[in-house]
């Protein structure tokens, strides 16, 4: 793990290909933000969110004008990126286009990266609880697959830092929306603990992606606070990070 960001080993093969994930490391954010906060959605200063997302594009390769990123909803909308910029209101990016830097907002929900190799197509996805149970990842890449000829075997994917299954407690509404294969009952807490990355991380099995071509982060946003930041272990005073992936 660098200071500001974790590059993915699944794409190191791709010399053309920039990806990684931030840590909350490296920037210049007072606390409760400390100190490589980069969203926007936050109360912390915009000239602070600036600064910080410039070190982080700038430890990919890339320049801030190079970032596309969308306003998330907590929803299944994917947006066909064309050129840089902001949008509202969609949760996956994909595209085809080079020097353009895909980029999600994270702070507990699980960020997913995928290169197509073949077809040199890229997509950037941010799956919560809902995005997770909508199963916007494999819906991600069934228009990848629709719009450029994607295939499981031509992707590598990363599953990145998140809130994992032995922190990301729930209750009985959130469990039903799960199969049960990723999900834990406590009887003694009478609560659900549900495996994000492992149900992410199966759409992309369920799609083709090869087991051995999936990268899935180590690492936890709550029992790793220190590094990550987390929006129930700070109980949503905390900043946001960032994982993003382009081409050059």
């Amino acid at each position: 793990m660098e200071n500001t960001v974790v590059r993915p080993d699944i794409f190191k093969g791709f010399p053309g290909v920039s990806a990684g994930q931030s840590t909350r490391h490296g920037g210049i954010s007072p606390a409760p933000w400390a100190s490589l906060n980069l969203g926007k959605s936050t109360d912390d200063s915009l000239e602070n969110v600036a600064e910080n997302r410039k070190r982080f594009v700038h430890s990919l390769g890339f320049e801030p004008k190079q970032m596309a990123w969308s306003k998330q909803v907590h929803g299944s909308e994917i947006w066909q990126v064309y050129q840089p910029g902001a949008a509202e209101g969609y949760d996956a990016l994909i595209s085809d286009q080079k020097n353009i830097l895909l980029c999600v907002s994270v702070a507990d929900c699980t960020p997913i990266l995928v290169y197509d190799s073949k077809n040199q197509v890229i997509a950037a996805i941010h799956a919560g609880w809902k995005g997770t149970a909508a199963k916007l990842v494999g819906k991600t890449l069934q228009l990848m697959h629709h719009q450029f000829g994607t295939t499981g075997r031509d992707c590598s994917v990363y599953i990145g830092t998140c809130i994992d299954e032995c922190s990301f407690e729930v209750g009985e509404e959130v469990a039903a929306q799960f199969d049960d294969i990723f999900k834990l009952y406590d009887p003694v807490r009478k609560k659900f603990f549900v495996d994000l990355k492992t149900a992410n991380a199966t759409q992309c099995w369920n799609f083709g992606i090869p087991v051995k071509q999936t990268e899935i982060s180590p690492f936890c946003t709550f029992r790793h606070n220190h590094n990550f930041f987390s929006h129930r272990k700070e109980k949503g005073l905390t900043g946001r990070m960032m994982a993003a992936i382009g081409m050059q």
